[in-house]
């Protein structure tokens, strides 16, 4: 991993960055001593279209489930009938 140090880092730091996101990630330190590591944070292109439906199958839905608890929920509203 390459080391800089502060200095060089303020000078170059789009170029440090630009390979950070490239995958070079590098190491800030001063008077030699080693301060931060610059990484980059994660995948900066998006990972594909959403697909709708991909989980068909999976789940079933009660033939009920527009009326499911109907009368309870008609109580609430409305009271005992």
């Amino acid at each position: 991993m390459k080391t800089v140090n502060i200095h060089q880092a303020k000078t170059h730091l789009s170029r440090l960055i630009e390979g950070a996101v490239n995958g070079e990630p590098f190491v800030i330190a001063k008077a030699g001593k080693p301060m931060v590591t610059v990484v980059a944070v994660g995948p900066t292109e998006p990972q594909g279209k959403r697909r709708l439906g991909f989980m068909e199958g999976e789940m079933t839905i009660p033939e009920d489930f527009n009326t499911f608890a109907q009368d309870e929920i008609e109580k609430l509203f409305y009271g005992e009938e």
